[in-house]
């Protein structure tokens, strides 16, 4: 990174002395602070100290020292200026940061407790107070950069030198109090409650300085930065008095900021330059933008941060949910495997090369460590499951809950990746089936029955479950206006996501009533309306609005919506529009497309059906267009699909309850003449396929145009495709489309040509299954929320949600449960309104008996696990606040991490550990 200044700087006068002498006091560059280096207009200690001191001040610096404390008097005499101008110097000069003050007496030297002003360090100080006050950073953005540079120059040499215990450089990580609250060799600096009551009744909550700086260049986290740092003692009313955005609060209320940053997984840290006497801020930080841990995360030299503890997996109980590794913030934990390779082996794991076992250089950094500690799994795999899933539901986790009989406890876990669980439970492709470990057995284990089992609790008000907002916001909320348009599957799943994270987004849907094609696209035998109502209730209740009967783009454009306020915008309309076969007389009366056959019959319950009947098509939706149609009328219906019956789409289920149902399957048949009397369609044309995909796997159908059959039908139903009708919605916008009509948008962030505009679901992806849907309007949910959030970065430190799966060829399964899965029982004899329930448009299906639920989870053979790397671990305990299942533990392994110095003395630390670890190096055992 370039040490030039921002292009924005005008400076053109002559170099400023005051000023230079000043940054080589205060900075921590050894070249420059000796001057072995000349400061000049470039380096950021010059232009930053410009920006906020005149040369009086600069000079009354200069005159106090470097962190020595000075009274008023004792300025005054040091300054020789007048008690008016001192007044008003001091004030400035507190107000910009350049200053701090207090009235303690850890020197001996003030036994009266007069105010007493400082000149502190760069980091933390001037950089941290610059930042913190609002007013300043807007009318000098260089200062946030100054602050970013004076967290790495000084230390990219140093930083694999320093001892456990940081020796009096920056900040510390102190553990969450309930992880050590057993820990019988814990020390009173290991808990924030010793500082707490150290300096009882003098708190206050100030913005986060980093969180402030980022934003300055565009890589903001996306956090709200007020109040997540803590200043205590004297510090509290600095930070108030002086415009740094602090308001003084209760310990109550500290502590209520202390849970909300660990409900967002934010790591508590300490300051740590005047030994174990003294503090002055309690921090709550963000690994995505925060400089002290960046020190040791960046520079991969851990003793920069950690403290004394390191967390341990207990593999037995751990259920790889992956929660812990979604939250570490050094990258430590990643999902591995917990059974054994085939020749009985276990999987060994990497650990992170330390300063002290290698010689280091830039090529052992990591600068892209934001992303890279963001990696869920190692690259030798996890749990199948979870790695097959697109919304990636912590399969395993769930079903040991629900074999424990915590049922809403094991729901809560589903729906941190899917708010939608009793939907996918009756119409999920079952992708973590196909995948499933216990297939190599016998069979896969019935995970989505499990699901349906569990999310039926969603179904009645009194044991529904509604998730606990995690807003990245002291304040609770975000009042930034987001309009969703559609309230399918991922239009529901972005809205659910940004309600929990604190917005009240708006959806609007054209329809009378929500889901989408899952209301208006699947029949109602395989998903009954009011499990769609239940759920849309529980996200409804969350705080989203859904504004039904509004078609934006013809009853109000998205410039309307702008107008009133909305900032970000997600489209998420489906394809819902079919598509034809290119062939004559499509528009024949009783020629239908399956989109619109299925919506009418969806709506009405009913279709007229007069004679026999074609479906044309092999998908799960042919089948249920067949199905359907033999819902609404005694006729003979035939599929006919190009696939041989190996490859067809549908799924085996599917077309084995087709066959049930008396509906005749004709594999390898493509279409050639629609035949018409008097204008309405007689009969298809077929003709032999014989050939579908070409040797690229690309469709590209070949046929036998010699080998044909004519059959006869009075309604022909197309199931060949959907397309997306976007009406006018599109209009005046930037957003390009692509293929298929859909929208071309960036693969990671969902964002379009239009920046404010985002889509997904079936309109990015083209037709699609309900569980993609979901999983995109998570990811939409994450881009909004940090777009609409000034200067924040769409890409930097999110969950790419990218996931390995484990080698299934190499695994040694010993013991296991030899119970069979269990079966899906039907409803027998006849609905409620006395249809046959082979033909009744209820659900026929049962949801799992409990005893059937603990018959079937207790056949997941636990394939997956957490897996630490004790040197990447800072000891954070962020980890243990997310396990549901008591496998994760910290223990106090590096004592030694606790060992406090004043700032002044990290030479006398630093020196005699690295010639130390030289020498280990050099002569020591290779690893």
């Amino acid at each position: 990174m370039s040490l030039n200044r921002p292009d924005y700087i005008r400076d053109d006068g002559p170099i400023r002395e005051p000023i230079v002498r000043l940054a080589k006091m205060i900075t921590d560059r050894v070249p420059q602070h000796l001057g072995l280096t000349k400061i000049t207009k470039e380096d950021p200690e010059y232009w930053a100290l410009a920006a906020i001191a005149t040369d009086q001040e600069a000079r009354i610096a200069l005159e106090m020292g470097l962190r020595k404390p000075r009274t008023f008097a004792e300025i005054k005499r040091l300054s020789g200026l007048d008690d008016k101008t001192l007044e008003d110097c001091l004030s400035h000069m507190s107000y910009t940061g350049l200053l701090e003050y207090h009235w303690e007496n850890l020197d001996g030297k003030n036994p009266g407790h007069e105010k007493r002003w400082q000149v502190p360090m760069f980091v933390p100080g001037v950089g941290e107070f610059t930042n913190m006050n609002a007013d300043l950073l807007e009318e000098h953005p260089e200062l946030g950069r100054f602050f970013e540079r004076m967290t790495f120059l000084p230390l990219e040499k140093v930083t694999p030198m320093v001892p456990p215990g940081g020796a009096g450089i920056g900040m510390h990580v102190i553990p969450v109090e309930k992880a050590i609250a057993m820990e019988d060799h814990s020390v009173s600096i290991e808990h924030i409650s010793h500082w707490l009551d150290k300096y009882e009744g003098k708190y206050a909550a100030s913005p986060c300085s980093c969180r402030m700086s980022r934003k300055t260049y565009d890589e903001g986290c996306a956090d709200d930065p007020a109040d997540w740092c803590i200043a205590v003692g004297d510090m509290a009313d600095y930070v108030v008095e002086t415009n740094k955005g602090g308001r003084y609060i209760t310990k109550e209320e500290a502590l209520e900021i202390f849970q909300k940053g660990e409900d967002n997984g934010f790591v508590h840290q300490i300051t740590n330059i005047d030994g174990e006497d003294k503090i002055f801020a309690i921090c709550n930080c963000n690994v995505n933008v925060c400089y002290a841990l960046r020190t040791s995360q960046l520079f991969n030299t851990p003793n920069m941060s950690r403290s004394a503890y390191v967390a341990h997996v207990d593999k037995e109980k751990c259920v790889a949910c992956g929660r812990c590794v979604e939250y570490c913030p050094a990258g430590a934990l990643k999902l591995g495997q917990k059974l054994c390779r085939a020749d009985g082996t276990e999987v060994s794991y990497p650990r992170q090369v330390l300063p002290s076992e290698h010689k280091w250089g830039k090529e052992m950094w990591n600068e892209n460590y934001r992303d890279d500690n963001r990696v869920n799994s190692h690259e030798s795999g996890t749990a199948p499951c979870k790695t097959a899933c697109p919304a990636h539901i912590a399969v395993q986790g769930y079903l040991k809950m629900a074999a424990q009989g915590r049922y809403q406890e094991a729901l809560a876990l589903i729906k941190k990746n899917n708010p939608l669980p009793a939907i996918c439970g009756r119409i999920c492709n079952r992708r973590c089936e196909s995948e499933c470990t216990r297939g190599r057995v016998d069979d896969p284990v019935a995970i989505d029955e499990v699901k349906k089992f569990l999310a039926d609790l969603d179904l009645k008000e009194e044991t529904r479950y509604i998730p606990k907002k995690v807003v990245p916001a002291t304040k609770g909320h975000f009042d930034e206006k987001i309009a969703i348009v559609g309230a399918g599957p991922a239009g529901l799943s972005c809205a659910f996501y940004l309600a929990q994270m604190g917005y009240a987004p708006t959806i609007f849907e054209k329809n009378a009533m929500p889901g989408g094609m899952l209301t208006y696209g699947i029949p109602s035998y395989k998903l009954e309306k009011d499990v769609i109502l239940a759920e849309v209730e529980i996200i409804k209740a969350m705080g989203v609005e859904i504004q039904y009967g509004v078609e934006v783009g013809k009853d109000i454009s998205l410039d309307e919506l702008r107008a009133q306020g909305y900032r970000g915008f997600y489209l998420a309309i489906g394809c819902q529009g079919g598509r034809g076969l290119g062939l004559d007389h499509e528009d024949a009366e009783g020629v239908m497309t399956a989109v619109d056959f299925l919506r009418e019959v969806g709506e009405k319950k009913a279709f007229d059906i007069r004679g026999d009947v074609v479906v044309i098509g092999g998908g799960n939706v042919a089948i249920d267009v067949a199905r359907s149609a033999g819902r609404c009328g005694e006729a003979k219906i035939s599929m006919f699909c190009l696939e041989s019956r190996e490859i067809m789409p549908a799924s085996s289920e599917e077309i084995k309850e087709a066959e049930e149902e008396d509906i005749q399957i004709n594999p390898g048949w493509g279409p050639k003449e629609i035949l018409t009397e008097d204008g309405r369609v007689s009969g298809v044309v077929f003709k032999r396929c014989i050939r579908v995909f070409d040797d690229q796997h690309r469709f590209a159908p070949e046929y036998d145009e010699d080998d044909t059959m004519t059959v006869s039908c009075r309604h022909l139903f197309l199931s060949v495709g959907q397309s997306i009708l976007w009406g006018d919605l599109l209009a005046g916008s930037k957003v390009e489309l692509g293929r298929g009509q859909g929208a071309v948008a960036d693969p990671v962030t969902y964002q379009t040509a239009q920046s404010d505009i985002f889509v997904g679901g079936d309109v990015y992806t083209g037709p699609s299954f309900a569980i993609d849907a979901i999983a995109a309007g998570k990811k939409a949910a994450t881009s909004l929320h940090r777009f609409v959030q000034p200067h924040s970065t769409l890409t930097i430190g999110r969950n790419r949600w990218e996931f390995n799966m484990l080698d299934k060829d190499d695994i040694r399964i010993d013991d296991y449960d030899h119970a069979g899965r269990q079966e899906v029982h039907y409803q027998e004899g006849r609905d409620p309104e006395g249809r046959d329930w082979k033909k009744s448009f209820r659900e026929s299906k049962l949801t799992f008996t409990e005893d059937q639920v603990r018959a079937e989870t207790a056949r997941c053979l636990s394939c997956g696990a957490s897996i630490v790397d004790p040197n990447r671990c800072v000891g954070c305990g962020i980890c243990t606040t997310k396990c549901e299942f008591d496998a994760i533990t910290i223990h106090r392994d590096r004592p030694e991490c606790s060992e406090m110095h004043v700032a002044e003395d990290k030479m006398k630390y630093i020196l005699p550990y690295a010639a130390k670890q030289a020498i280990h190096i050099k002569f020591g055992k290779k690893k």
